[in-house]
């Protein structure tokens, strides 16, 4: 039994817009770049190309026998939703490989795996967008990430590792190289895609001035914040003089970053700010982007 609850309409106007995008993007990629030109790129998608290459077995069908064990698994283990919306995605790009037609770009092996990943990068990041994957490695992504001390980024990445030395072994070298080259274009496009204006930032504030930087922040800037109890000075001229403080941890957008900013310099110009990447927020009040 699924410890997630489905709520709300199982299709919305923005996850048909996002899901039709994302198929269409795709297919793009993988009829006017990839497969023309015998790339392979990671996950099952990649799995799917190689069988594709070697067998010559139909990829539409590949893509959608390949995927069924995981659309089952995300059933049960994610959400009816996010199963079914990946099942509609994943045949509907069967449906577009076997019978549609996209132009042949290019034949340039480096433009192929940069434009081909690019699409295929905006194609995944949609569908995510839309509540649903055509690949379903990232759902044993996701199971594997509750077990263990590793992202879903590298998971992901050591699975398309093996990948890649399998390619490496039935194909070319090259090959493999150039489908290396074309799953990272895509994994950087679809974490654009999916994090866009709002990838979060972490900042953290170190303050003498710390109770009005915390009215600001949550009073004005409308942001939760954690406060850490610790020290200031300790500096080498004067190592035993040192001050309780208050750091100040919170979690803005991109955009917001600059505003902070300018609000604790207006407080205490002298402030220490840092700021770092915040990657898979999980609880709290920082809000979910892609749905599952």
């Amino acid at each position: 039994m699924s410890s997630h609850k489905s709520h709300g309409p199982l299709f919305t106007l923005s996850d048909v817009i996002y899901l039709i995008l994302g198929v269409i993007s795709t297919s793009f990629a993988l009829k006017s770049f990839l497969v023309p030109n015998h790339f392979l790129d990671g996950g099952v998608t990649g799995i799917s190309l190689l069988f594709h290459e070697v067998q010559h077995w139909n990829l539409g069908v590949l893509l959608i026998l390949l995927n069924i064990p995981f659309i089952i698994l995300a059933y049960f283990k994610v959400s009816k939703h996010f199963a079914i919306r990946s099942s509609v995605a994943i045949t509907l790009i069967a449906l577009i490989l076997n019978f549609a037609h996209f132009p042949e770009l290019t034949h340039d092996k480096l433009l192929v795996a940069i434009f081909g990943g690019f699409f295929l990068g905006i194609g995944i990041g949609l569908c995510m967008r839309g509540g649903g994957t055509f690949d379903g490695m990232e759902v044993l992504a996701l199971m594997t990430f509750k077990k263990s001390s590793f992202s879903i980024t590298e998971i992901i990445l050591g699975m398309n590792i093996i990948i890649f030395l399998i390619a490496a072994f039935f194909l070319k070298k090259e090959t493999a190289l150039y489908a290396i080259l074309t799953y990272v274009v895509a994994s950087q496009i679809t974490k654009y895609v999916i994090e866009g204006i709002e990838a979060y930032t972490g900042v953290t504030i170190v303050s003498a001035n710390s109770e009005e930087i915390k009215k600001a922040l949550v009073l004005t800037l409308n942001r939760g914040i954690t406060v850490y109890k610790g020290e200031r000075g300790f500096m080498k001229e004067s190592f035993e003089q040192s001050a309780d403080v208050d750091i100040i941890f919170t979690i803005v957008t991109r955009l917001e970053v600059r505003k902070l900013q300018n609000i604790v310099r207006s407080i205490d110009p002298k402030a220490f700010i840092f700021t770092n990447t915040v990657r898979e927020p999980q609880g709290g009040i920082v809000k979910e982007i892609v749905k599952h």
